[in-house]
């Protein structure tokens, strides 16, 4: 196999061409920047491929298969997904791929290459403070090694499902985010280790297509996330069929006599099953970069950045995943915008660390923006806790869809530290709030807006209103109407 060598020199050389990168390298090229993006793997990264995309048309086929179930709320003819009819597992996987090919163009090579970014499909690996080297395979015949040199890098490469060191796992032909959706074979008992988003909304979207789901979390599901709210999602999982087991460990895995598993847990518990999903978190893909000869400081979690998303060397930038914060592909476009401010115009710009939202798309969905009401308490003190539920909004009523409620937290002087909102649509509901978290809105702004009847977005306006009934019907203004209405 003969190798052969060739050299590139560039502006800006992105590593990575999932969400981030992509974004990055439009940009740049578009402003007249020569470019370079290297992808060792799929255009699109994680978002298009295993993550965003085909989880979300997953659940979109579980929430149809729901409805077929639930169509008796309506004065329709249910159909019983669990009894097998109507679930075409082979089908509903070509969805999820239909899905992810309909979007897979705007991630192509042949867009990006037609924009004037060089792409190169190949492994990046670092050969100096300034400089890369890709190996490029030609149907195995030949390897050409790539050598690219630039005036700024960053570093897009994202983050792999994390498999924890449980004994027999090794041995169990187990399922993560990456393997998952092309998986066409039917299950009949999936088990999901780990209780974040991912296990989650699995759960949740597995257990509607007619699979029976246990879900094992270590602590309690959606962790992160209000606990109040959290417990929402937990009754409509536990109460659609989901056997969630909270606090307890995975202590080893062994194979059954036929083609099943059996896991067992640390408080005697042994679950079997015919399939395991593992969810227990994400790592930062670092492995190959050789990031020691570009003088990059990095750790299990991630790139140590600054808040300017610069590394230790301060020509090399990381963003996304990689870069240990908040694992979301809207983090990583914002990332993008705040590299090429600091990369091409030279901008001291600073990535944002509040006012982030992030939703689990379970049904109901769970968004979040801002504080919730511990740290809330320990910054600010004196705050106000609103809330409003869904059965009290006469949208939800006339669609039979009423779990849920918006939590939102103010301080004392009413400006808006955090809202939650755990219910239909709650992914879209929360947008006017990440504004008034980001600007320092007070709830009157958002009490005093004109929000239209009948919708979800109601229960808001009903939440922030409150803020002023125990000032407004009091003893003292029904005085001062009385008075007034002595003057006709």
């Amino acid at each position: 196999m003969s190798v052969q060598k060739s050299a590139l020199e560039v502006d800006i050389c992105i590593i990575g061409a999932g969400s981030g990168g992509l974004s990055v390298a439009a940009g740049a090229s578009q402003l007249g920047a020569s470019v370079a993006l290297v992808e060792r793997h799929l255009m699109g990264g994680d978002c298009l491929n295993f993550g965003c995309v085909p989880s979300k048309a997953l659940l979109a086929a579980g929430k149809s298969a729901h409805n077929m179930e639930t169509a008796g709320r309506f004065g329709l003819t249910a159909v019983d997904p669990n009894a097998g009819a109507g679930v075409d597992v082979k089908a509903v996987r070509q969805h999820v791929r239909d899905v992810i090919a309909g979007i897979a163009p705007h991630d192509s090579v042949e867009r990006f290459r037609a924009l004037g970014v060089n792409v190169i499909e190949g492994a990046a690996k670092f050969t100096g403070p300034r400089e890369v080297e890709v190996e490029i395979e030609d149907a195995g015949q030949s390897v050409t090694a790539r050598r690219i040199t630039a005036r700024r890098f960053v570093i897009a490469t994202g983050s792999s499902p994390f498999v924890p060191p449980i004994p027999g796992l090794d041995k169990a032909p187990f399922l993560t985010n990456e393997t998952l959706f092309e998986y066409d074979d039917p299950m009949a008992h999936l088990i999901v280790i780990g209780g974040g988003p991912i296990g989650v909304e699995m759960s949740q979207a597995h257990q509607r297509l007619g699979v029976q789901v246990t879900l094992i979390e270590k602590h309690r599901i959606l962790a992160k996330d209000d606990p109040e709210m959290a417990t929402v999602v937990h009754n409509r999982l536990a109460k659609e069929g989901v056997n969630i087991l909270t606090g307890c460990n995975v202590e080893r895995i062994t194979p059954d006599s036929g083609d099943g598993i059996t896991v067992h847990l640390d408080d005697g518990q042994a679950i079997s099953g015919s399939h395991i999903l593992v969810a227990a978190g994400r790592k930062a893909n670092v492995s190959g970069l050789n990031l020691e000869a570009a003088n990059v400081d990095y750790s299990p979690r991630g790139i140590v950045v600054d808040r300017r998303l610069r590394t230790s060397n301060k020509k090399i930038f990381a963003i996304g995943d990689v870069a240990g914060g908040l694992q979301f592909t809207h983090v990583a476009g914002h990332h993008a915008g705040i590299v090429i401010r600091n990369a091409l115009f030279r901008l001291p710009a600073k990535a944002k660390q509040t006012a982030i939202p992030w939703v689990t798309y379970t049904d109901p969905e769970l968004a979040q923006v801002g504080l919730q009401e511990t740290d809330a308490r320990a910054e600010a003190g004196d705050i106000h806790i609103l809330r409003f539920p869904f059965a009290e909004n006469d949208r939800a009523q006339a669609e039979r869809d009423t779990d849920g409620l918006i939590k939102i937290i103010t301080a004392k002087n009413g400006r808006v530290l955090g809202v939650t909102i755990v219910g239909p649509h709650g992914g879209d509901l929360i947008q006017p709030w990440v504004l008034a978290v980001e600007q320092g809105l007070k709830i009157g702004a958002m009490a005093g807006a004109i929000w239209p009847y009948p919708t979800f977005g109601e229960v808001g306006h009903r939440a922030a209103g409150s803020y002023f009934v125990p000032k407004l019907f009091t003893d003292r203004t029904r005085a001062i109407v009385k008075f007034l209405s002595k003057f006709g």
